[in-house]
């Protein structure tokens, strides 16, 4: 400020230092199959982009509904032949075929259990074949051969999402598609280092499973097990369900629909309205409930909190019931060390999760889901925060202003309880500066190394109480 006129001048001075701030922990990215992907009219326009929605209404807008449900409907009266009264009537609603298009139904499982905004990345319509792909991210000749792991390998360009979901995998062909799709997403969070995989249980055969999903960059994603029976009713269109009649075992030869029987017979349509609706609840992979598990537990507690004890919404229970015994093995397997997290139901307490393992689940310092994610997020919000030192001086002020900003988020988290130690310091180390993470060499090719250290805590997963009698004393 040139001081050219007699006065007063002001100048403020800053005393505090740049400070890190917390990146988001749970955007998840699904990746599968869509009625459309719309866009100014254009229901292709945004096949194979990511787009960020933040609610399920959004999500239809854009990408539409479920695949409609090919649903018989049959109705059998027993009529008294003189006055024509129906004495008797039984209605059967049956789904032969589920649709394997599981995508639109996770993403209201996902906001359901707590999730918020995510990304889309629809890599066909409900005329595709689900399938692995080849991991091409652009059309070829005017085909797209890509698949899900093309999808997956979309993301690449996009730095928000923090977590992969694929619940359409869990339709792949077999086996070896399913583990191709988890390898592949485990490779694309080790690359970027700055986002987590939920997968699923492919079939039952563990063992089979294990081997299949590979054995690299394991502490990058957990599975869950086993499938959801939720409390949503399967997409149809009432104008294409047909419903037969029959009178004392007498097919009757019109063709009704049950959009037709709204108006002819409402009280017999409202009947198998409400037979579709008791009856036939969608059955789902957990990934998607676990992404939204994931939000609430980040929201509520912070990403440091196991994303376990903690119950599944709109859900009836697990559709297969573990115990203390099955979990041993899911838990804990000494041959491969690969962990899978077991949904379970309780009495009094509803379905709940009950594990936080990573896959690589005999490994020390990798082994939960937690302190995985708890570096991720250090990692990536001190990365953000300290892109202003680039073609900063590379000398002890800046180390200074680094060190302090670091450290001072560190405590912040010490103090919200995700690092362990009685004090700030025993939690956490921050080293910068010549001698101690660089040489005069580094310095004079413009590198500036900072080394961090925390002790981040880790989740009590086996709580032992220990009883004794005591004697009588007096």
């Amino acid at each position: 400020m040139a001081n050219n006129t007699p006065g007063v001048y002001i100048e403020e001075i800053s005393t505090l230092p740049a400070s890190v701030a917390g990146v988001e922990t749970a955007i998840p990215a699904f990746i599968g199959y869509t009625e459309k992907a719309e866009e100014d009219g254009d229901e292709t326009a945004l096949f194979r982009k990511p787009t960020k929605i933040k609610s399920l209404l959004e999500f239809k807008n854009i990408f539409g509904g479920p695949e409609n449900e090919t649903i018989t409907v049959s109705v059998d009266n027993t009529v008294d032949t003189l006055t024509s009264e129906i004495l008797e009537r039984k209605i059967t609603t049956a789904i032969a075929s589920p649709s394997n298009f599981k995508l639109f139904y996770s993403i209201q499982l996902f906001f359901q259990n707590g999730g918020g905004d995510c990304y889309i990345v629809s890599v066909g319509d409900y005329d595709a074949t689900i399938e692995a792909g080849d991991g091409t991210t652009v059309l070829v000749a005017s085909v797209y051969n890509g698949g899900i792991t093309g999808g997956i390998n979309l993301l690449e360009k996009v730095d928000e999402p923090t977590l992969l979901v694929f619940p359409d995998a869990t339709s792949v062909a077999d086996l070896d598609a399913y583990g191709q799709i988890v390898g592949v997403a485990l490779t694309h969070c080790n690359k970027l280092q700055d986002r987590f995989t939920i997968a699923d249980v492919y079939g039952s055969d563990f063992t089979l499973y294990r081997g299949k999903i590979g054995n690299s960059y394991l502490k990058y994603g957990a599975a869950y097990y086993p499938d959801l029976e939720t409390t949503f009713n399967y997409g149809y269109d009432e104008s294409e369900i047909n419903v037969s009649f029959k009178n004392n075992g007498v097919v009757d030869t019109d063709a009704y629909t049950l959009a037709g029987l709204a108006d002819t017979l409402p009280s017999v349509y409202r009947a198998i309205v409400s037979d579709i609706k008791d009856k036939h609840f969608v059955t789902l992979p957990p990934s998607g409930a676990m992404a939204g598990i994931y939000a609430r537990v980040d929201s509520e507690r912070g990403v440091w909190k196991a994303p376990a004890n903690v119950g599944v919404r709109a859900v009836n229970g697990p559709s297969v019931k573990i115990t203390n015994d099955d979990q041993e093995s899911l838990n804990v397997d000494p041959t491969t060390g690969k962990s899978i997290n077991a949904i379970r139901t309780f009495a009094g307490k509803g379905t709940l999760v009950w594990g936080a393992r990573t896959f690589a689940g005999n490994d020390n310092e990798w082994r939960y889901v937690p302190v995985r994610r708890l570096y991720i997020f250090v990692e990536e919000s001190v990365k953000k925060a300290t892109e202003f030192v680039v073609f900063e001086p590379n000398d002890a002020n800046t180390w200074l202003r680094v060190k302090t900003m670091i450290e001072n988020f560190l405590t912040t988290l010490w103090r919200n309880g995700a690092l362990q130690g009685a004090k700030a310091e025993d939690s956490y180390f921050v080293k910068v500066g010549l001698g101690l993470t660089m040489t005069a060499d580094d310095i004079l090719n413009g590198i500036m190394n900072v080394e961090i250290g925390m002790a981040a805590v880790r989740p009590a997963e086996f709580i032992i109480l220990k009883f004794s009698h005591k004697l009588q004393e007096s």
